[in-house]
């Protein structure tokens, strides 16, 4: 769904290796590659999940740079959809802010979720995006997609943040729309298995990672996750279809954080694996990169700020850093 350029370098050009660095080394890198190369945003962000000291509200603020009056988010939030109109897609990104805030908002989830409730077609199901006012800079699939019918793909992934941050904010925890969207996609994916056939790759690892989150409050979740567990291969390889040619979801992409039953979709070696692939990623600049299509200079360069914090969050969960 997102892009960015992949390295031309390979994993092992990192100095020192990934075996060999201590973790005050990679931490220290990546600190080093946010700084120079990282938008505000994901520099705060990175600062917080640290447990770094920021000023009150400073990374509330910086999301409220991309906050649109309707209650939505758009200027680029979502770094290949740079067109200033609120979008689901940047809605997913505001969530992960605010799960990073670990608190409540003052009033910025619960109007956001207002927000997508209303463009939530009538299934419950969320559109993949809106029509886009200025096309300048955006990947070409955000303008794919029909605004009238409802995406698993988005549904899932923007439902499965939301309840990551509902964690920490009751009054998004309790929203209508978020209780929706989730059957929604506990529906679709129902059907989805009926026909014996797995989703498309990211709907495939969106409806996870979705179903993970919520297993401890929907019943069915665990059934469904094993009907989806079903349809993945032994190496936990997905290739993304109209991806790059070296674009694959891993066991990372599907479960990237310890203690939820998808893990258990994947060996212990295949997940080992993985962990060791994400931790040598990390390249010369200290910053990691990701398989995406490159769409713009800005774009690619924000993608790998998103993907450093990200890899950091679950080398850190699964304590190697």
């Amino acid at each position: 769904m997102n892009s960015a350029p992949r390295s031309d370098r390979s994993a092992a050009s990192f100095p020192s290796s990934a075996s060999s660095a201590s973790s005050a080394e990679i931490l220290s890198a990546a600190s080093d590659f946010m700084a120079t190369h990282a938008r505000q945003l994901d520099r705060l962000r990175f600062h917080a999940f640290l447990g770094r000291t920021l000023a009150p509200g400073q990374l509330l603020s910086a999301v409220d740079a991309y906050r649109n009056p309707d209650g939505g988010y758009g200027w680029g939030l979502e770094s290949d959809l740079r067109s200033p109109e609120s979008q689901v897609g940047a809605a997913l990104h505001a969530f992960e802010a605010f799960e990073d805030l670990g608190g409540p908002t003052p009033h910025q989830a619960a109007e956001l979720c207002a927000w997508l409730d209303g463009v939530t077609r009538p299934d419950g199901g969320l559109p993949f995006a809106l029509p886009i006012t200025e096309p300048a800079g955006c990947a070409p699939w955000w303008g794919w997609g029909d605004p009238s019918a409802s995406s698993l793909q988005l549904t899932s992934i923007v439902a499965a943040t939301a309840h990551r941050a509902a964690a920490h904010d009751p009054a998004l925890r309790v929203h209508p729309w978020l209780g929706r969207a989730t059957r929604y996609c506990l529906t679709e994916v129902a059907a989805r298995l009926e026909t014996g056939k797995a989703p498309q790759a990211l709907e495939f690892a969106f409806a996870v990672r979705l179903l993970d989150t919520v297993h401890a409050d929907y019943p069915e979740a665990a059934d469904l996750l094993r009907g989806l567990g079903a349809h993945l291969p032994a190496d936990g390889l997905v290739h993304v279809e109209g991806g790059t040619e070296n674009e694959y979801l891993r066991p990372l992409d599907f479960a990237p954080f310890p203690g939820g039953p998808a893990r258990a979709l994947f060996s212990d070696a295949a997940v080992a694996a993985d962990l060791q692939r994400l931790l040598a990623g990390q390249q010369e600049d200290g910053g990691w990169t990701v398989e995406y299509a490159r769409i713009s200079p800005a774009g690619s360069m924000e993608w790998r700020g998103a993907e450093t914090v990200r890899a950091v969050r679950i080398l850190r969960a699964d304590g190697l850093l």
